[in-house]
């Protein structure tokens, strides 16, 4: 590219950083990366009502995490209020925006959603004060008239093309003179958005698609401004696995409530990588390097992406079982720490703190997130678990049960060797001596040695565990079963 791509992403404080703008700013990395560009970090924390530092604190800690570094910034629009100003008196100088005396005992509350009702309600009507003289709109505003500031869309229509949904033209007649200066000098999104972008020399808007109707309006204010226009690219909606808009219904939408989840972020970066862009092939697993050196515009589709948390747990399983095994061990430990289970080495028993790795390359293969460690395997790596009721209820009812599992007790605890081969021959034998298949006390004893009613395979288990540990887990079943 002829000039230094500047790209940025543009949060606003009111919520935490979720999918969608995890997402865009994702893309928004990835671009400038591609490129050698510059990544700007910009806060638009000017609905003051709802904004708050931990919300800031919430977003830079998710862009952290995914590790989505930026180049400059992080800037707020709260200490940029006077350059916006300014930009508005520069329009009203040059004739592209005046003075509106109409509706401003409206415009009273500075919220989000009050701007924005005030914007609507106020453009529904004709103005004559687009009709006041300059010199006329000065003496009123001279009198403490209040006012806002609305910019005077001229007549035409406005096009662009937009690099991922291509050509998109709208009639000025239905943009209506939109306010770019609240009555209490607070401005619009309109006006801070593109006083940022010119100040910053972005080059390139990439943003959700829900903001389209805005780029017209905006078009004009960079025209009335003589700067030039930036080229838009605006991404397909996220939506859920039910095709309505990604929200909390649909589970966690923070990115840091995946974190918390354990998510990886290495996962979450190469599944938020596919949420609407293609590398032009079916593979799927992706280095951040080769994602960088892959990513374009043109890979972008029209069609909103569908966030399913099936395949981000493939994602992240796949992570899990490529890592090495001190970095799975760390997370695991790090788990069972959160959870309770390991306050301290000596929380957990010598012999299964000793065959820990052997535990995790069994368990790895079934791992979705390190959460599982805590959960579904948390028998591997503590004694403190329980029987899962549904799988207590299937495998640990049947009557002939109390009298089998004491005599494989004795048999386990009798036998001079304790293999893989001993311990199935030794409960395959029993089986069939006693006239009931095998599978009985294969289920039974999975659930007494895991709590669980699907696990690895029993016997590769009680490898891990070790002898001293399944015997007294069959004892705790022994206890149960009586």
């Amino acid at each position: 590219m002829d000039k230094q791509v500047r790209v940025r992403f543009a949060p606003s404080p009111t919520g935490y950083l979720h999918v969608g703008g995890a997402r865009t700013a994702l893309f928004n990395w990835l671009f400038a990366r591609r490129y050698g560009g510059r990544f700007i970090l910009r806060i638009e924390d000017t609905d003051f009502a709802r904004s708050s530092d931990e919300m800031v604190e919430g977003i830079l800690r998710g862009m952290r995490w995914l590790g989505l570094t930026w180049d400059e910034g992080p800037f707020y629009q709260s200490q940029r209020l006077d350059r916006y100003r300014e930009a508005a008196a520069l329009l009203l100088d040059g004739g592209s925006a005046y003075r509106c005396f109409c509706g401003v005992a409206e415009n009273t509350e500075n919220t989000e959603d009050a701007r924005k009702n005030y914007a609507e309600n106020a453009n529904k009507t004709e103005h004559e004060c687009a009709a006041l003289s300059p010199e006329a709109s000065g003496r009123r505003a001279d009198a403490g008239d209040p006012f806002a500031v609305r910019f005077r869309v001229p007549t035409g229509r406005t096009s662009f093309t937009d690099r991922v949904m291509g050509k998109i033209e709208v009639e000025n007649s239905i943009l209506e003179d939109f306010v770019l200066l609240r009555s209490d000098d607070i401005p619009t999104y309109h006006l801070s958005v593109v006083t940022d972008d010119m100040d910053m020399e972005i080059t390139h808007v990439v943003r959700g698609a829900d903001h389209i109707s805005n780029t017209p309006k905006q078009i004009l204010l960079y025209r009335a401004a003589g700067r030039p226009v930036p080229e838009f690219a605006h991404l397909p909606l996220i939506l859920g696995p039910d095709k309505q808009r990604l929200s909390k219904r649909h589970g966690a939408t923070s990115v840091m409530a995946y974190a918390d989840e354990g998510y990886q972020p290495e996962a979450f970066f190469n599944f938020l990588s596919l949420l609407g862009w293609s590398p032009g092939d079916d593979r799927e697993i992706f280095t951040r390097e080769e994602l960088t050196s892959l990513f374009s515009l043109e890979g972008v589709g029209k069609a909103n992406a569908v966030f399913g948390l099936d395949k981000l747990d493939w994602f992240n399983s796949q992570y899990l079982r490529g890592m090495p095994i001190d970095k799975l061990r760390e997370l695991a430990v790090a788990d069972l720490k959160t959870s309770g289970a390991w306050n301290d080495p000596s929380a957990v028993a010598p012999d299964i703190a000793a065959s820990m790795d052997a535990a995790l390359e069994l368990v790895r293969p079934r791992a979705r997130k390190t959460s599982d460690f805590s959960g579904n395997f948390r028998a591997f790596f503590t004694d403190d678990f329980s029987y899962d009721p549904a799988a207590a209820e299937k495998f640990l009812s049947d009557p002939e049960l109390k009298g089998l599992i004491p005599v494989l007790l004795k048999k386990y605890a009798a036998s001079e060797e304790f293999t893989l081969q001993s311990t199935e021959a030794d409960l395959r034998g029993l089986a069939e001596k006693s006239g009931v298949k095998a599978g009985l006390l294969i289920n039974a004893m999975r659930v007494a040695l895991t709590g669980q009613g699907v696990a690895p395979s029993l016997f590769e288990i009680m490898q891990v565990l070790g002898r001293a540990r399944t015997l007294d887990r069959m004892r705790r079943l022994c206890d149960y079963l009586g």
